[in-house]
């Protein structure tokens, strides 16, 4: 039993590894890590980005994606998938939910932004999404920097009655993190991405942002574009 132990996680490891590798390639084709001065959501900064779109613009590379997060709870041998229902955040996670959910033969939802009157923002669930209480949730999204999205979409879940299984992203860009905790109800949930990436973000200013130092234009992505692809070497995988 206890050499069962050791290899079991060891397979898991290699399986991971493989699964990050085949994930950088297909972003790294698709030319989605750009090179240039980039506004995050966060309000940092970075001279590298990753245009999520330009991967899920290609229906076969988000379909393999997504087969890759669907297989972490699609059960063992022909067994029912161990989720009801795949929900993301508005607006890639939207994508990735339907395609997921898809694959796994369950409900995709998503949740979209809302401002309250204070000023607040959070997630909601509208158009008449329905969680049932005790459902088993799959949550998904696209490039996990602060986790700020998933994290709105806890909150969320939970007021609905939802049990959140997994929540699970294609590239961490962030501190590698393998769990979130729900910001009302103090419930840890584990994380797993497909791909950890380590992109250096800064403060705004000349003192802390290398690119505001040498003048360079700042982007927004999303709105004002984003630069070329950069011709980096690959990243390891542990």
């Amino acid at each position: 039993m206890a050499f069962m132990t050791t290899i079991k996680p060891a397979s898991d490891l290699a399986v991971r590894a493989v699964v990050a590798a085949r994930t950088e390639a297909l972003f790294r084709a698709s030319g989605a890590l750009r090179g240039g001065h980039f506004l995050l959501k966060s309000g940092r900064h970075a001279d590298a980005y990753l245009e999520k779109f330009a991967v899920l613009s290609n229906p076969a590379a988000t379909s393999e994606l997504c087969g890759y997060v669907a297989a972490r709870v699609r059960g063992d041998g022909d067994g029912p998938p161990l989720v009801d229902l795949v929900a993301g955040p508005t607006t890639g996670g939207v994508i990735l939910a339907f395609e997921t959910a898809r694959q796994l033969g369950v409900r995709s939802i998503f949740a979209e932004e809302v401002r309250d009157d204070d000023g607040r923002t959070r997630r909601e669930f509208r158009r008449g999404f329905r969680i049932e209480p005790g459902e088993r949730v799959l949550l998904v999204d696209d490039i996990l920097t602060t986790g700020g999205s998933l994290l709105a979409m806890l909150p969320a879940v939970e007021a609905m009655g939802g049990k959140i299984v997994q929540c699970a992203v294609l590239v961490d860009r962030g501190d590698g993190r393998s769990t979130l905790t729900s910001p009302t109800s103090d419930r840890t949930y584990p994380l797993h991405a497909l791909w950890q990436l380590d992109l250096p973000t800064y403060e705004p200013g000349p003192a802390t942002c290398p690119r505001c130092a040498d003048g360079t234009p700042l982007h927004t992505p999303g709105s004002s574009g984003t630069g070329p692809p950069v011709d980096a070497p690959p990243v390891p995988h542990g």
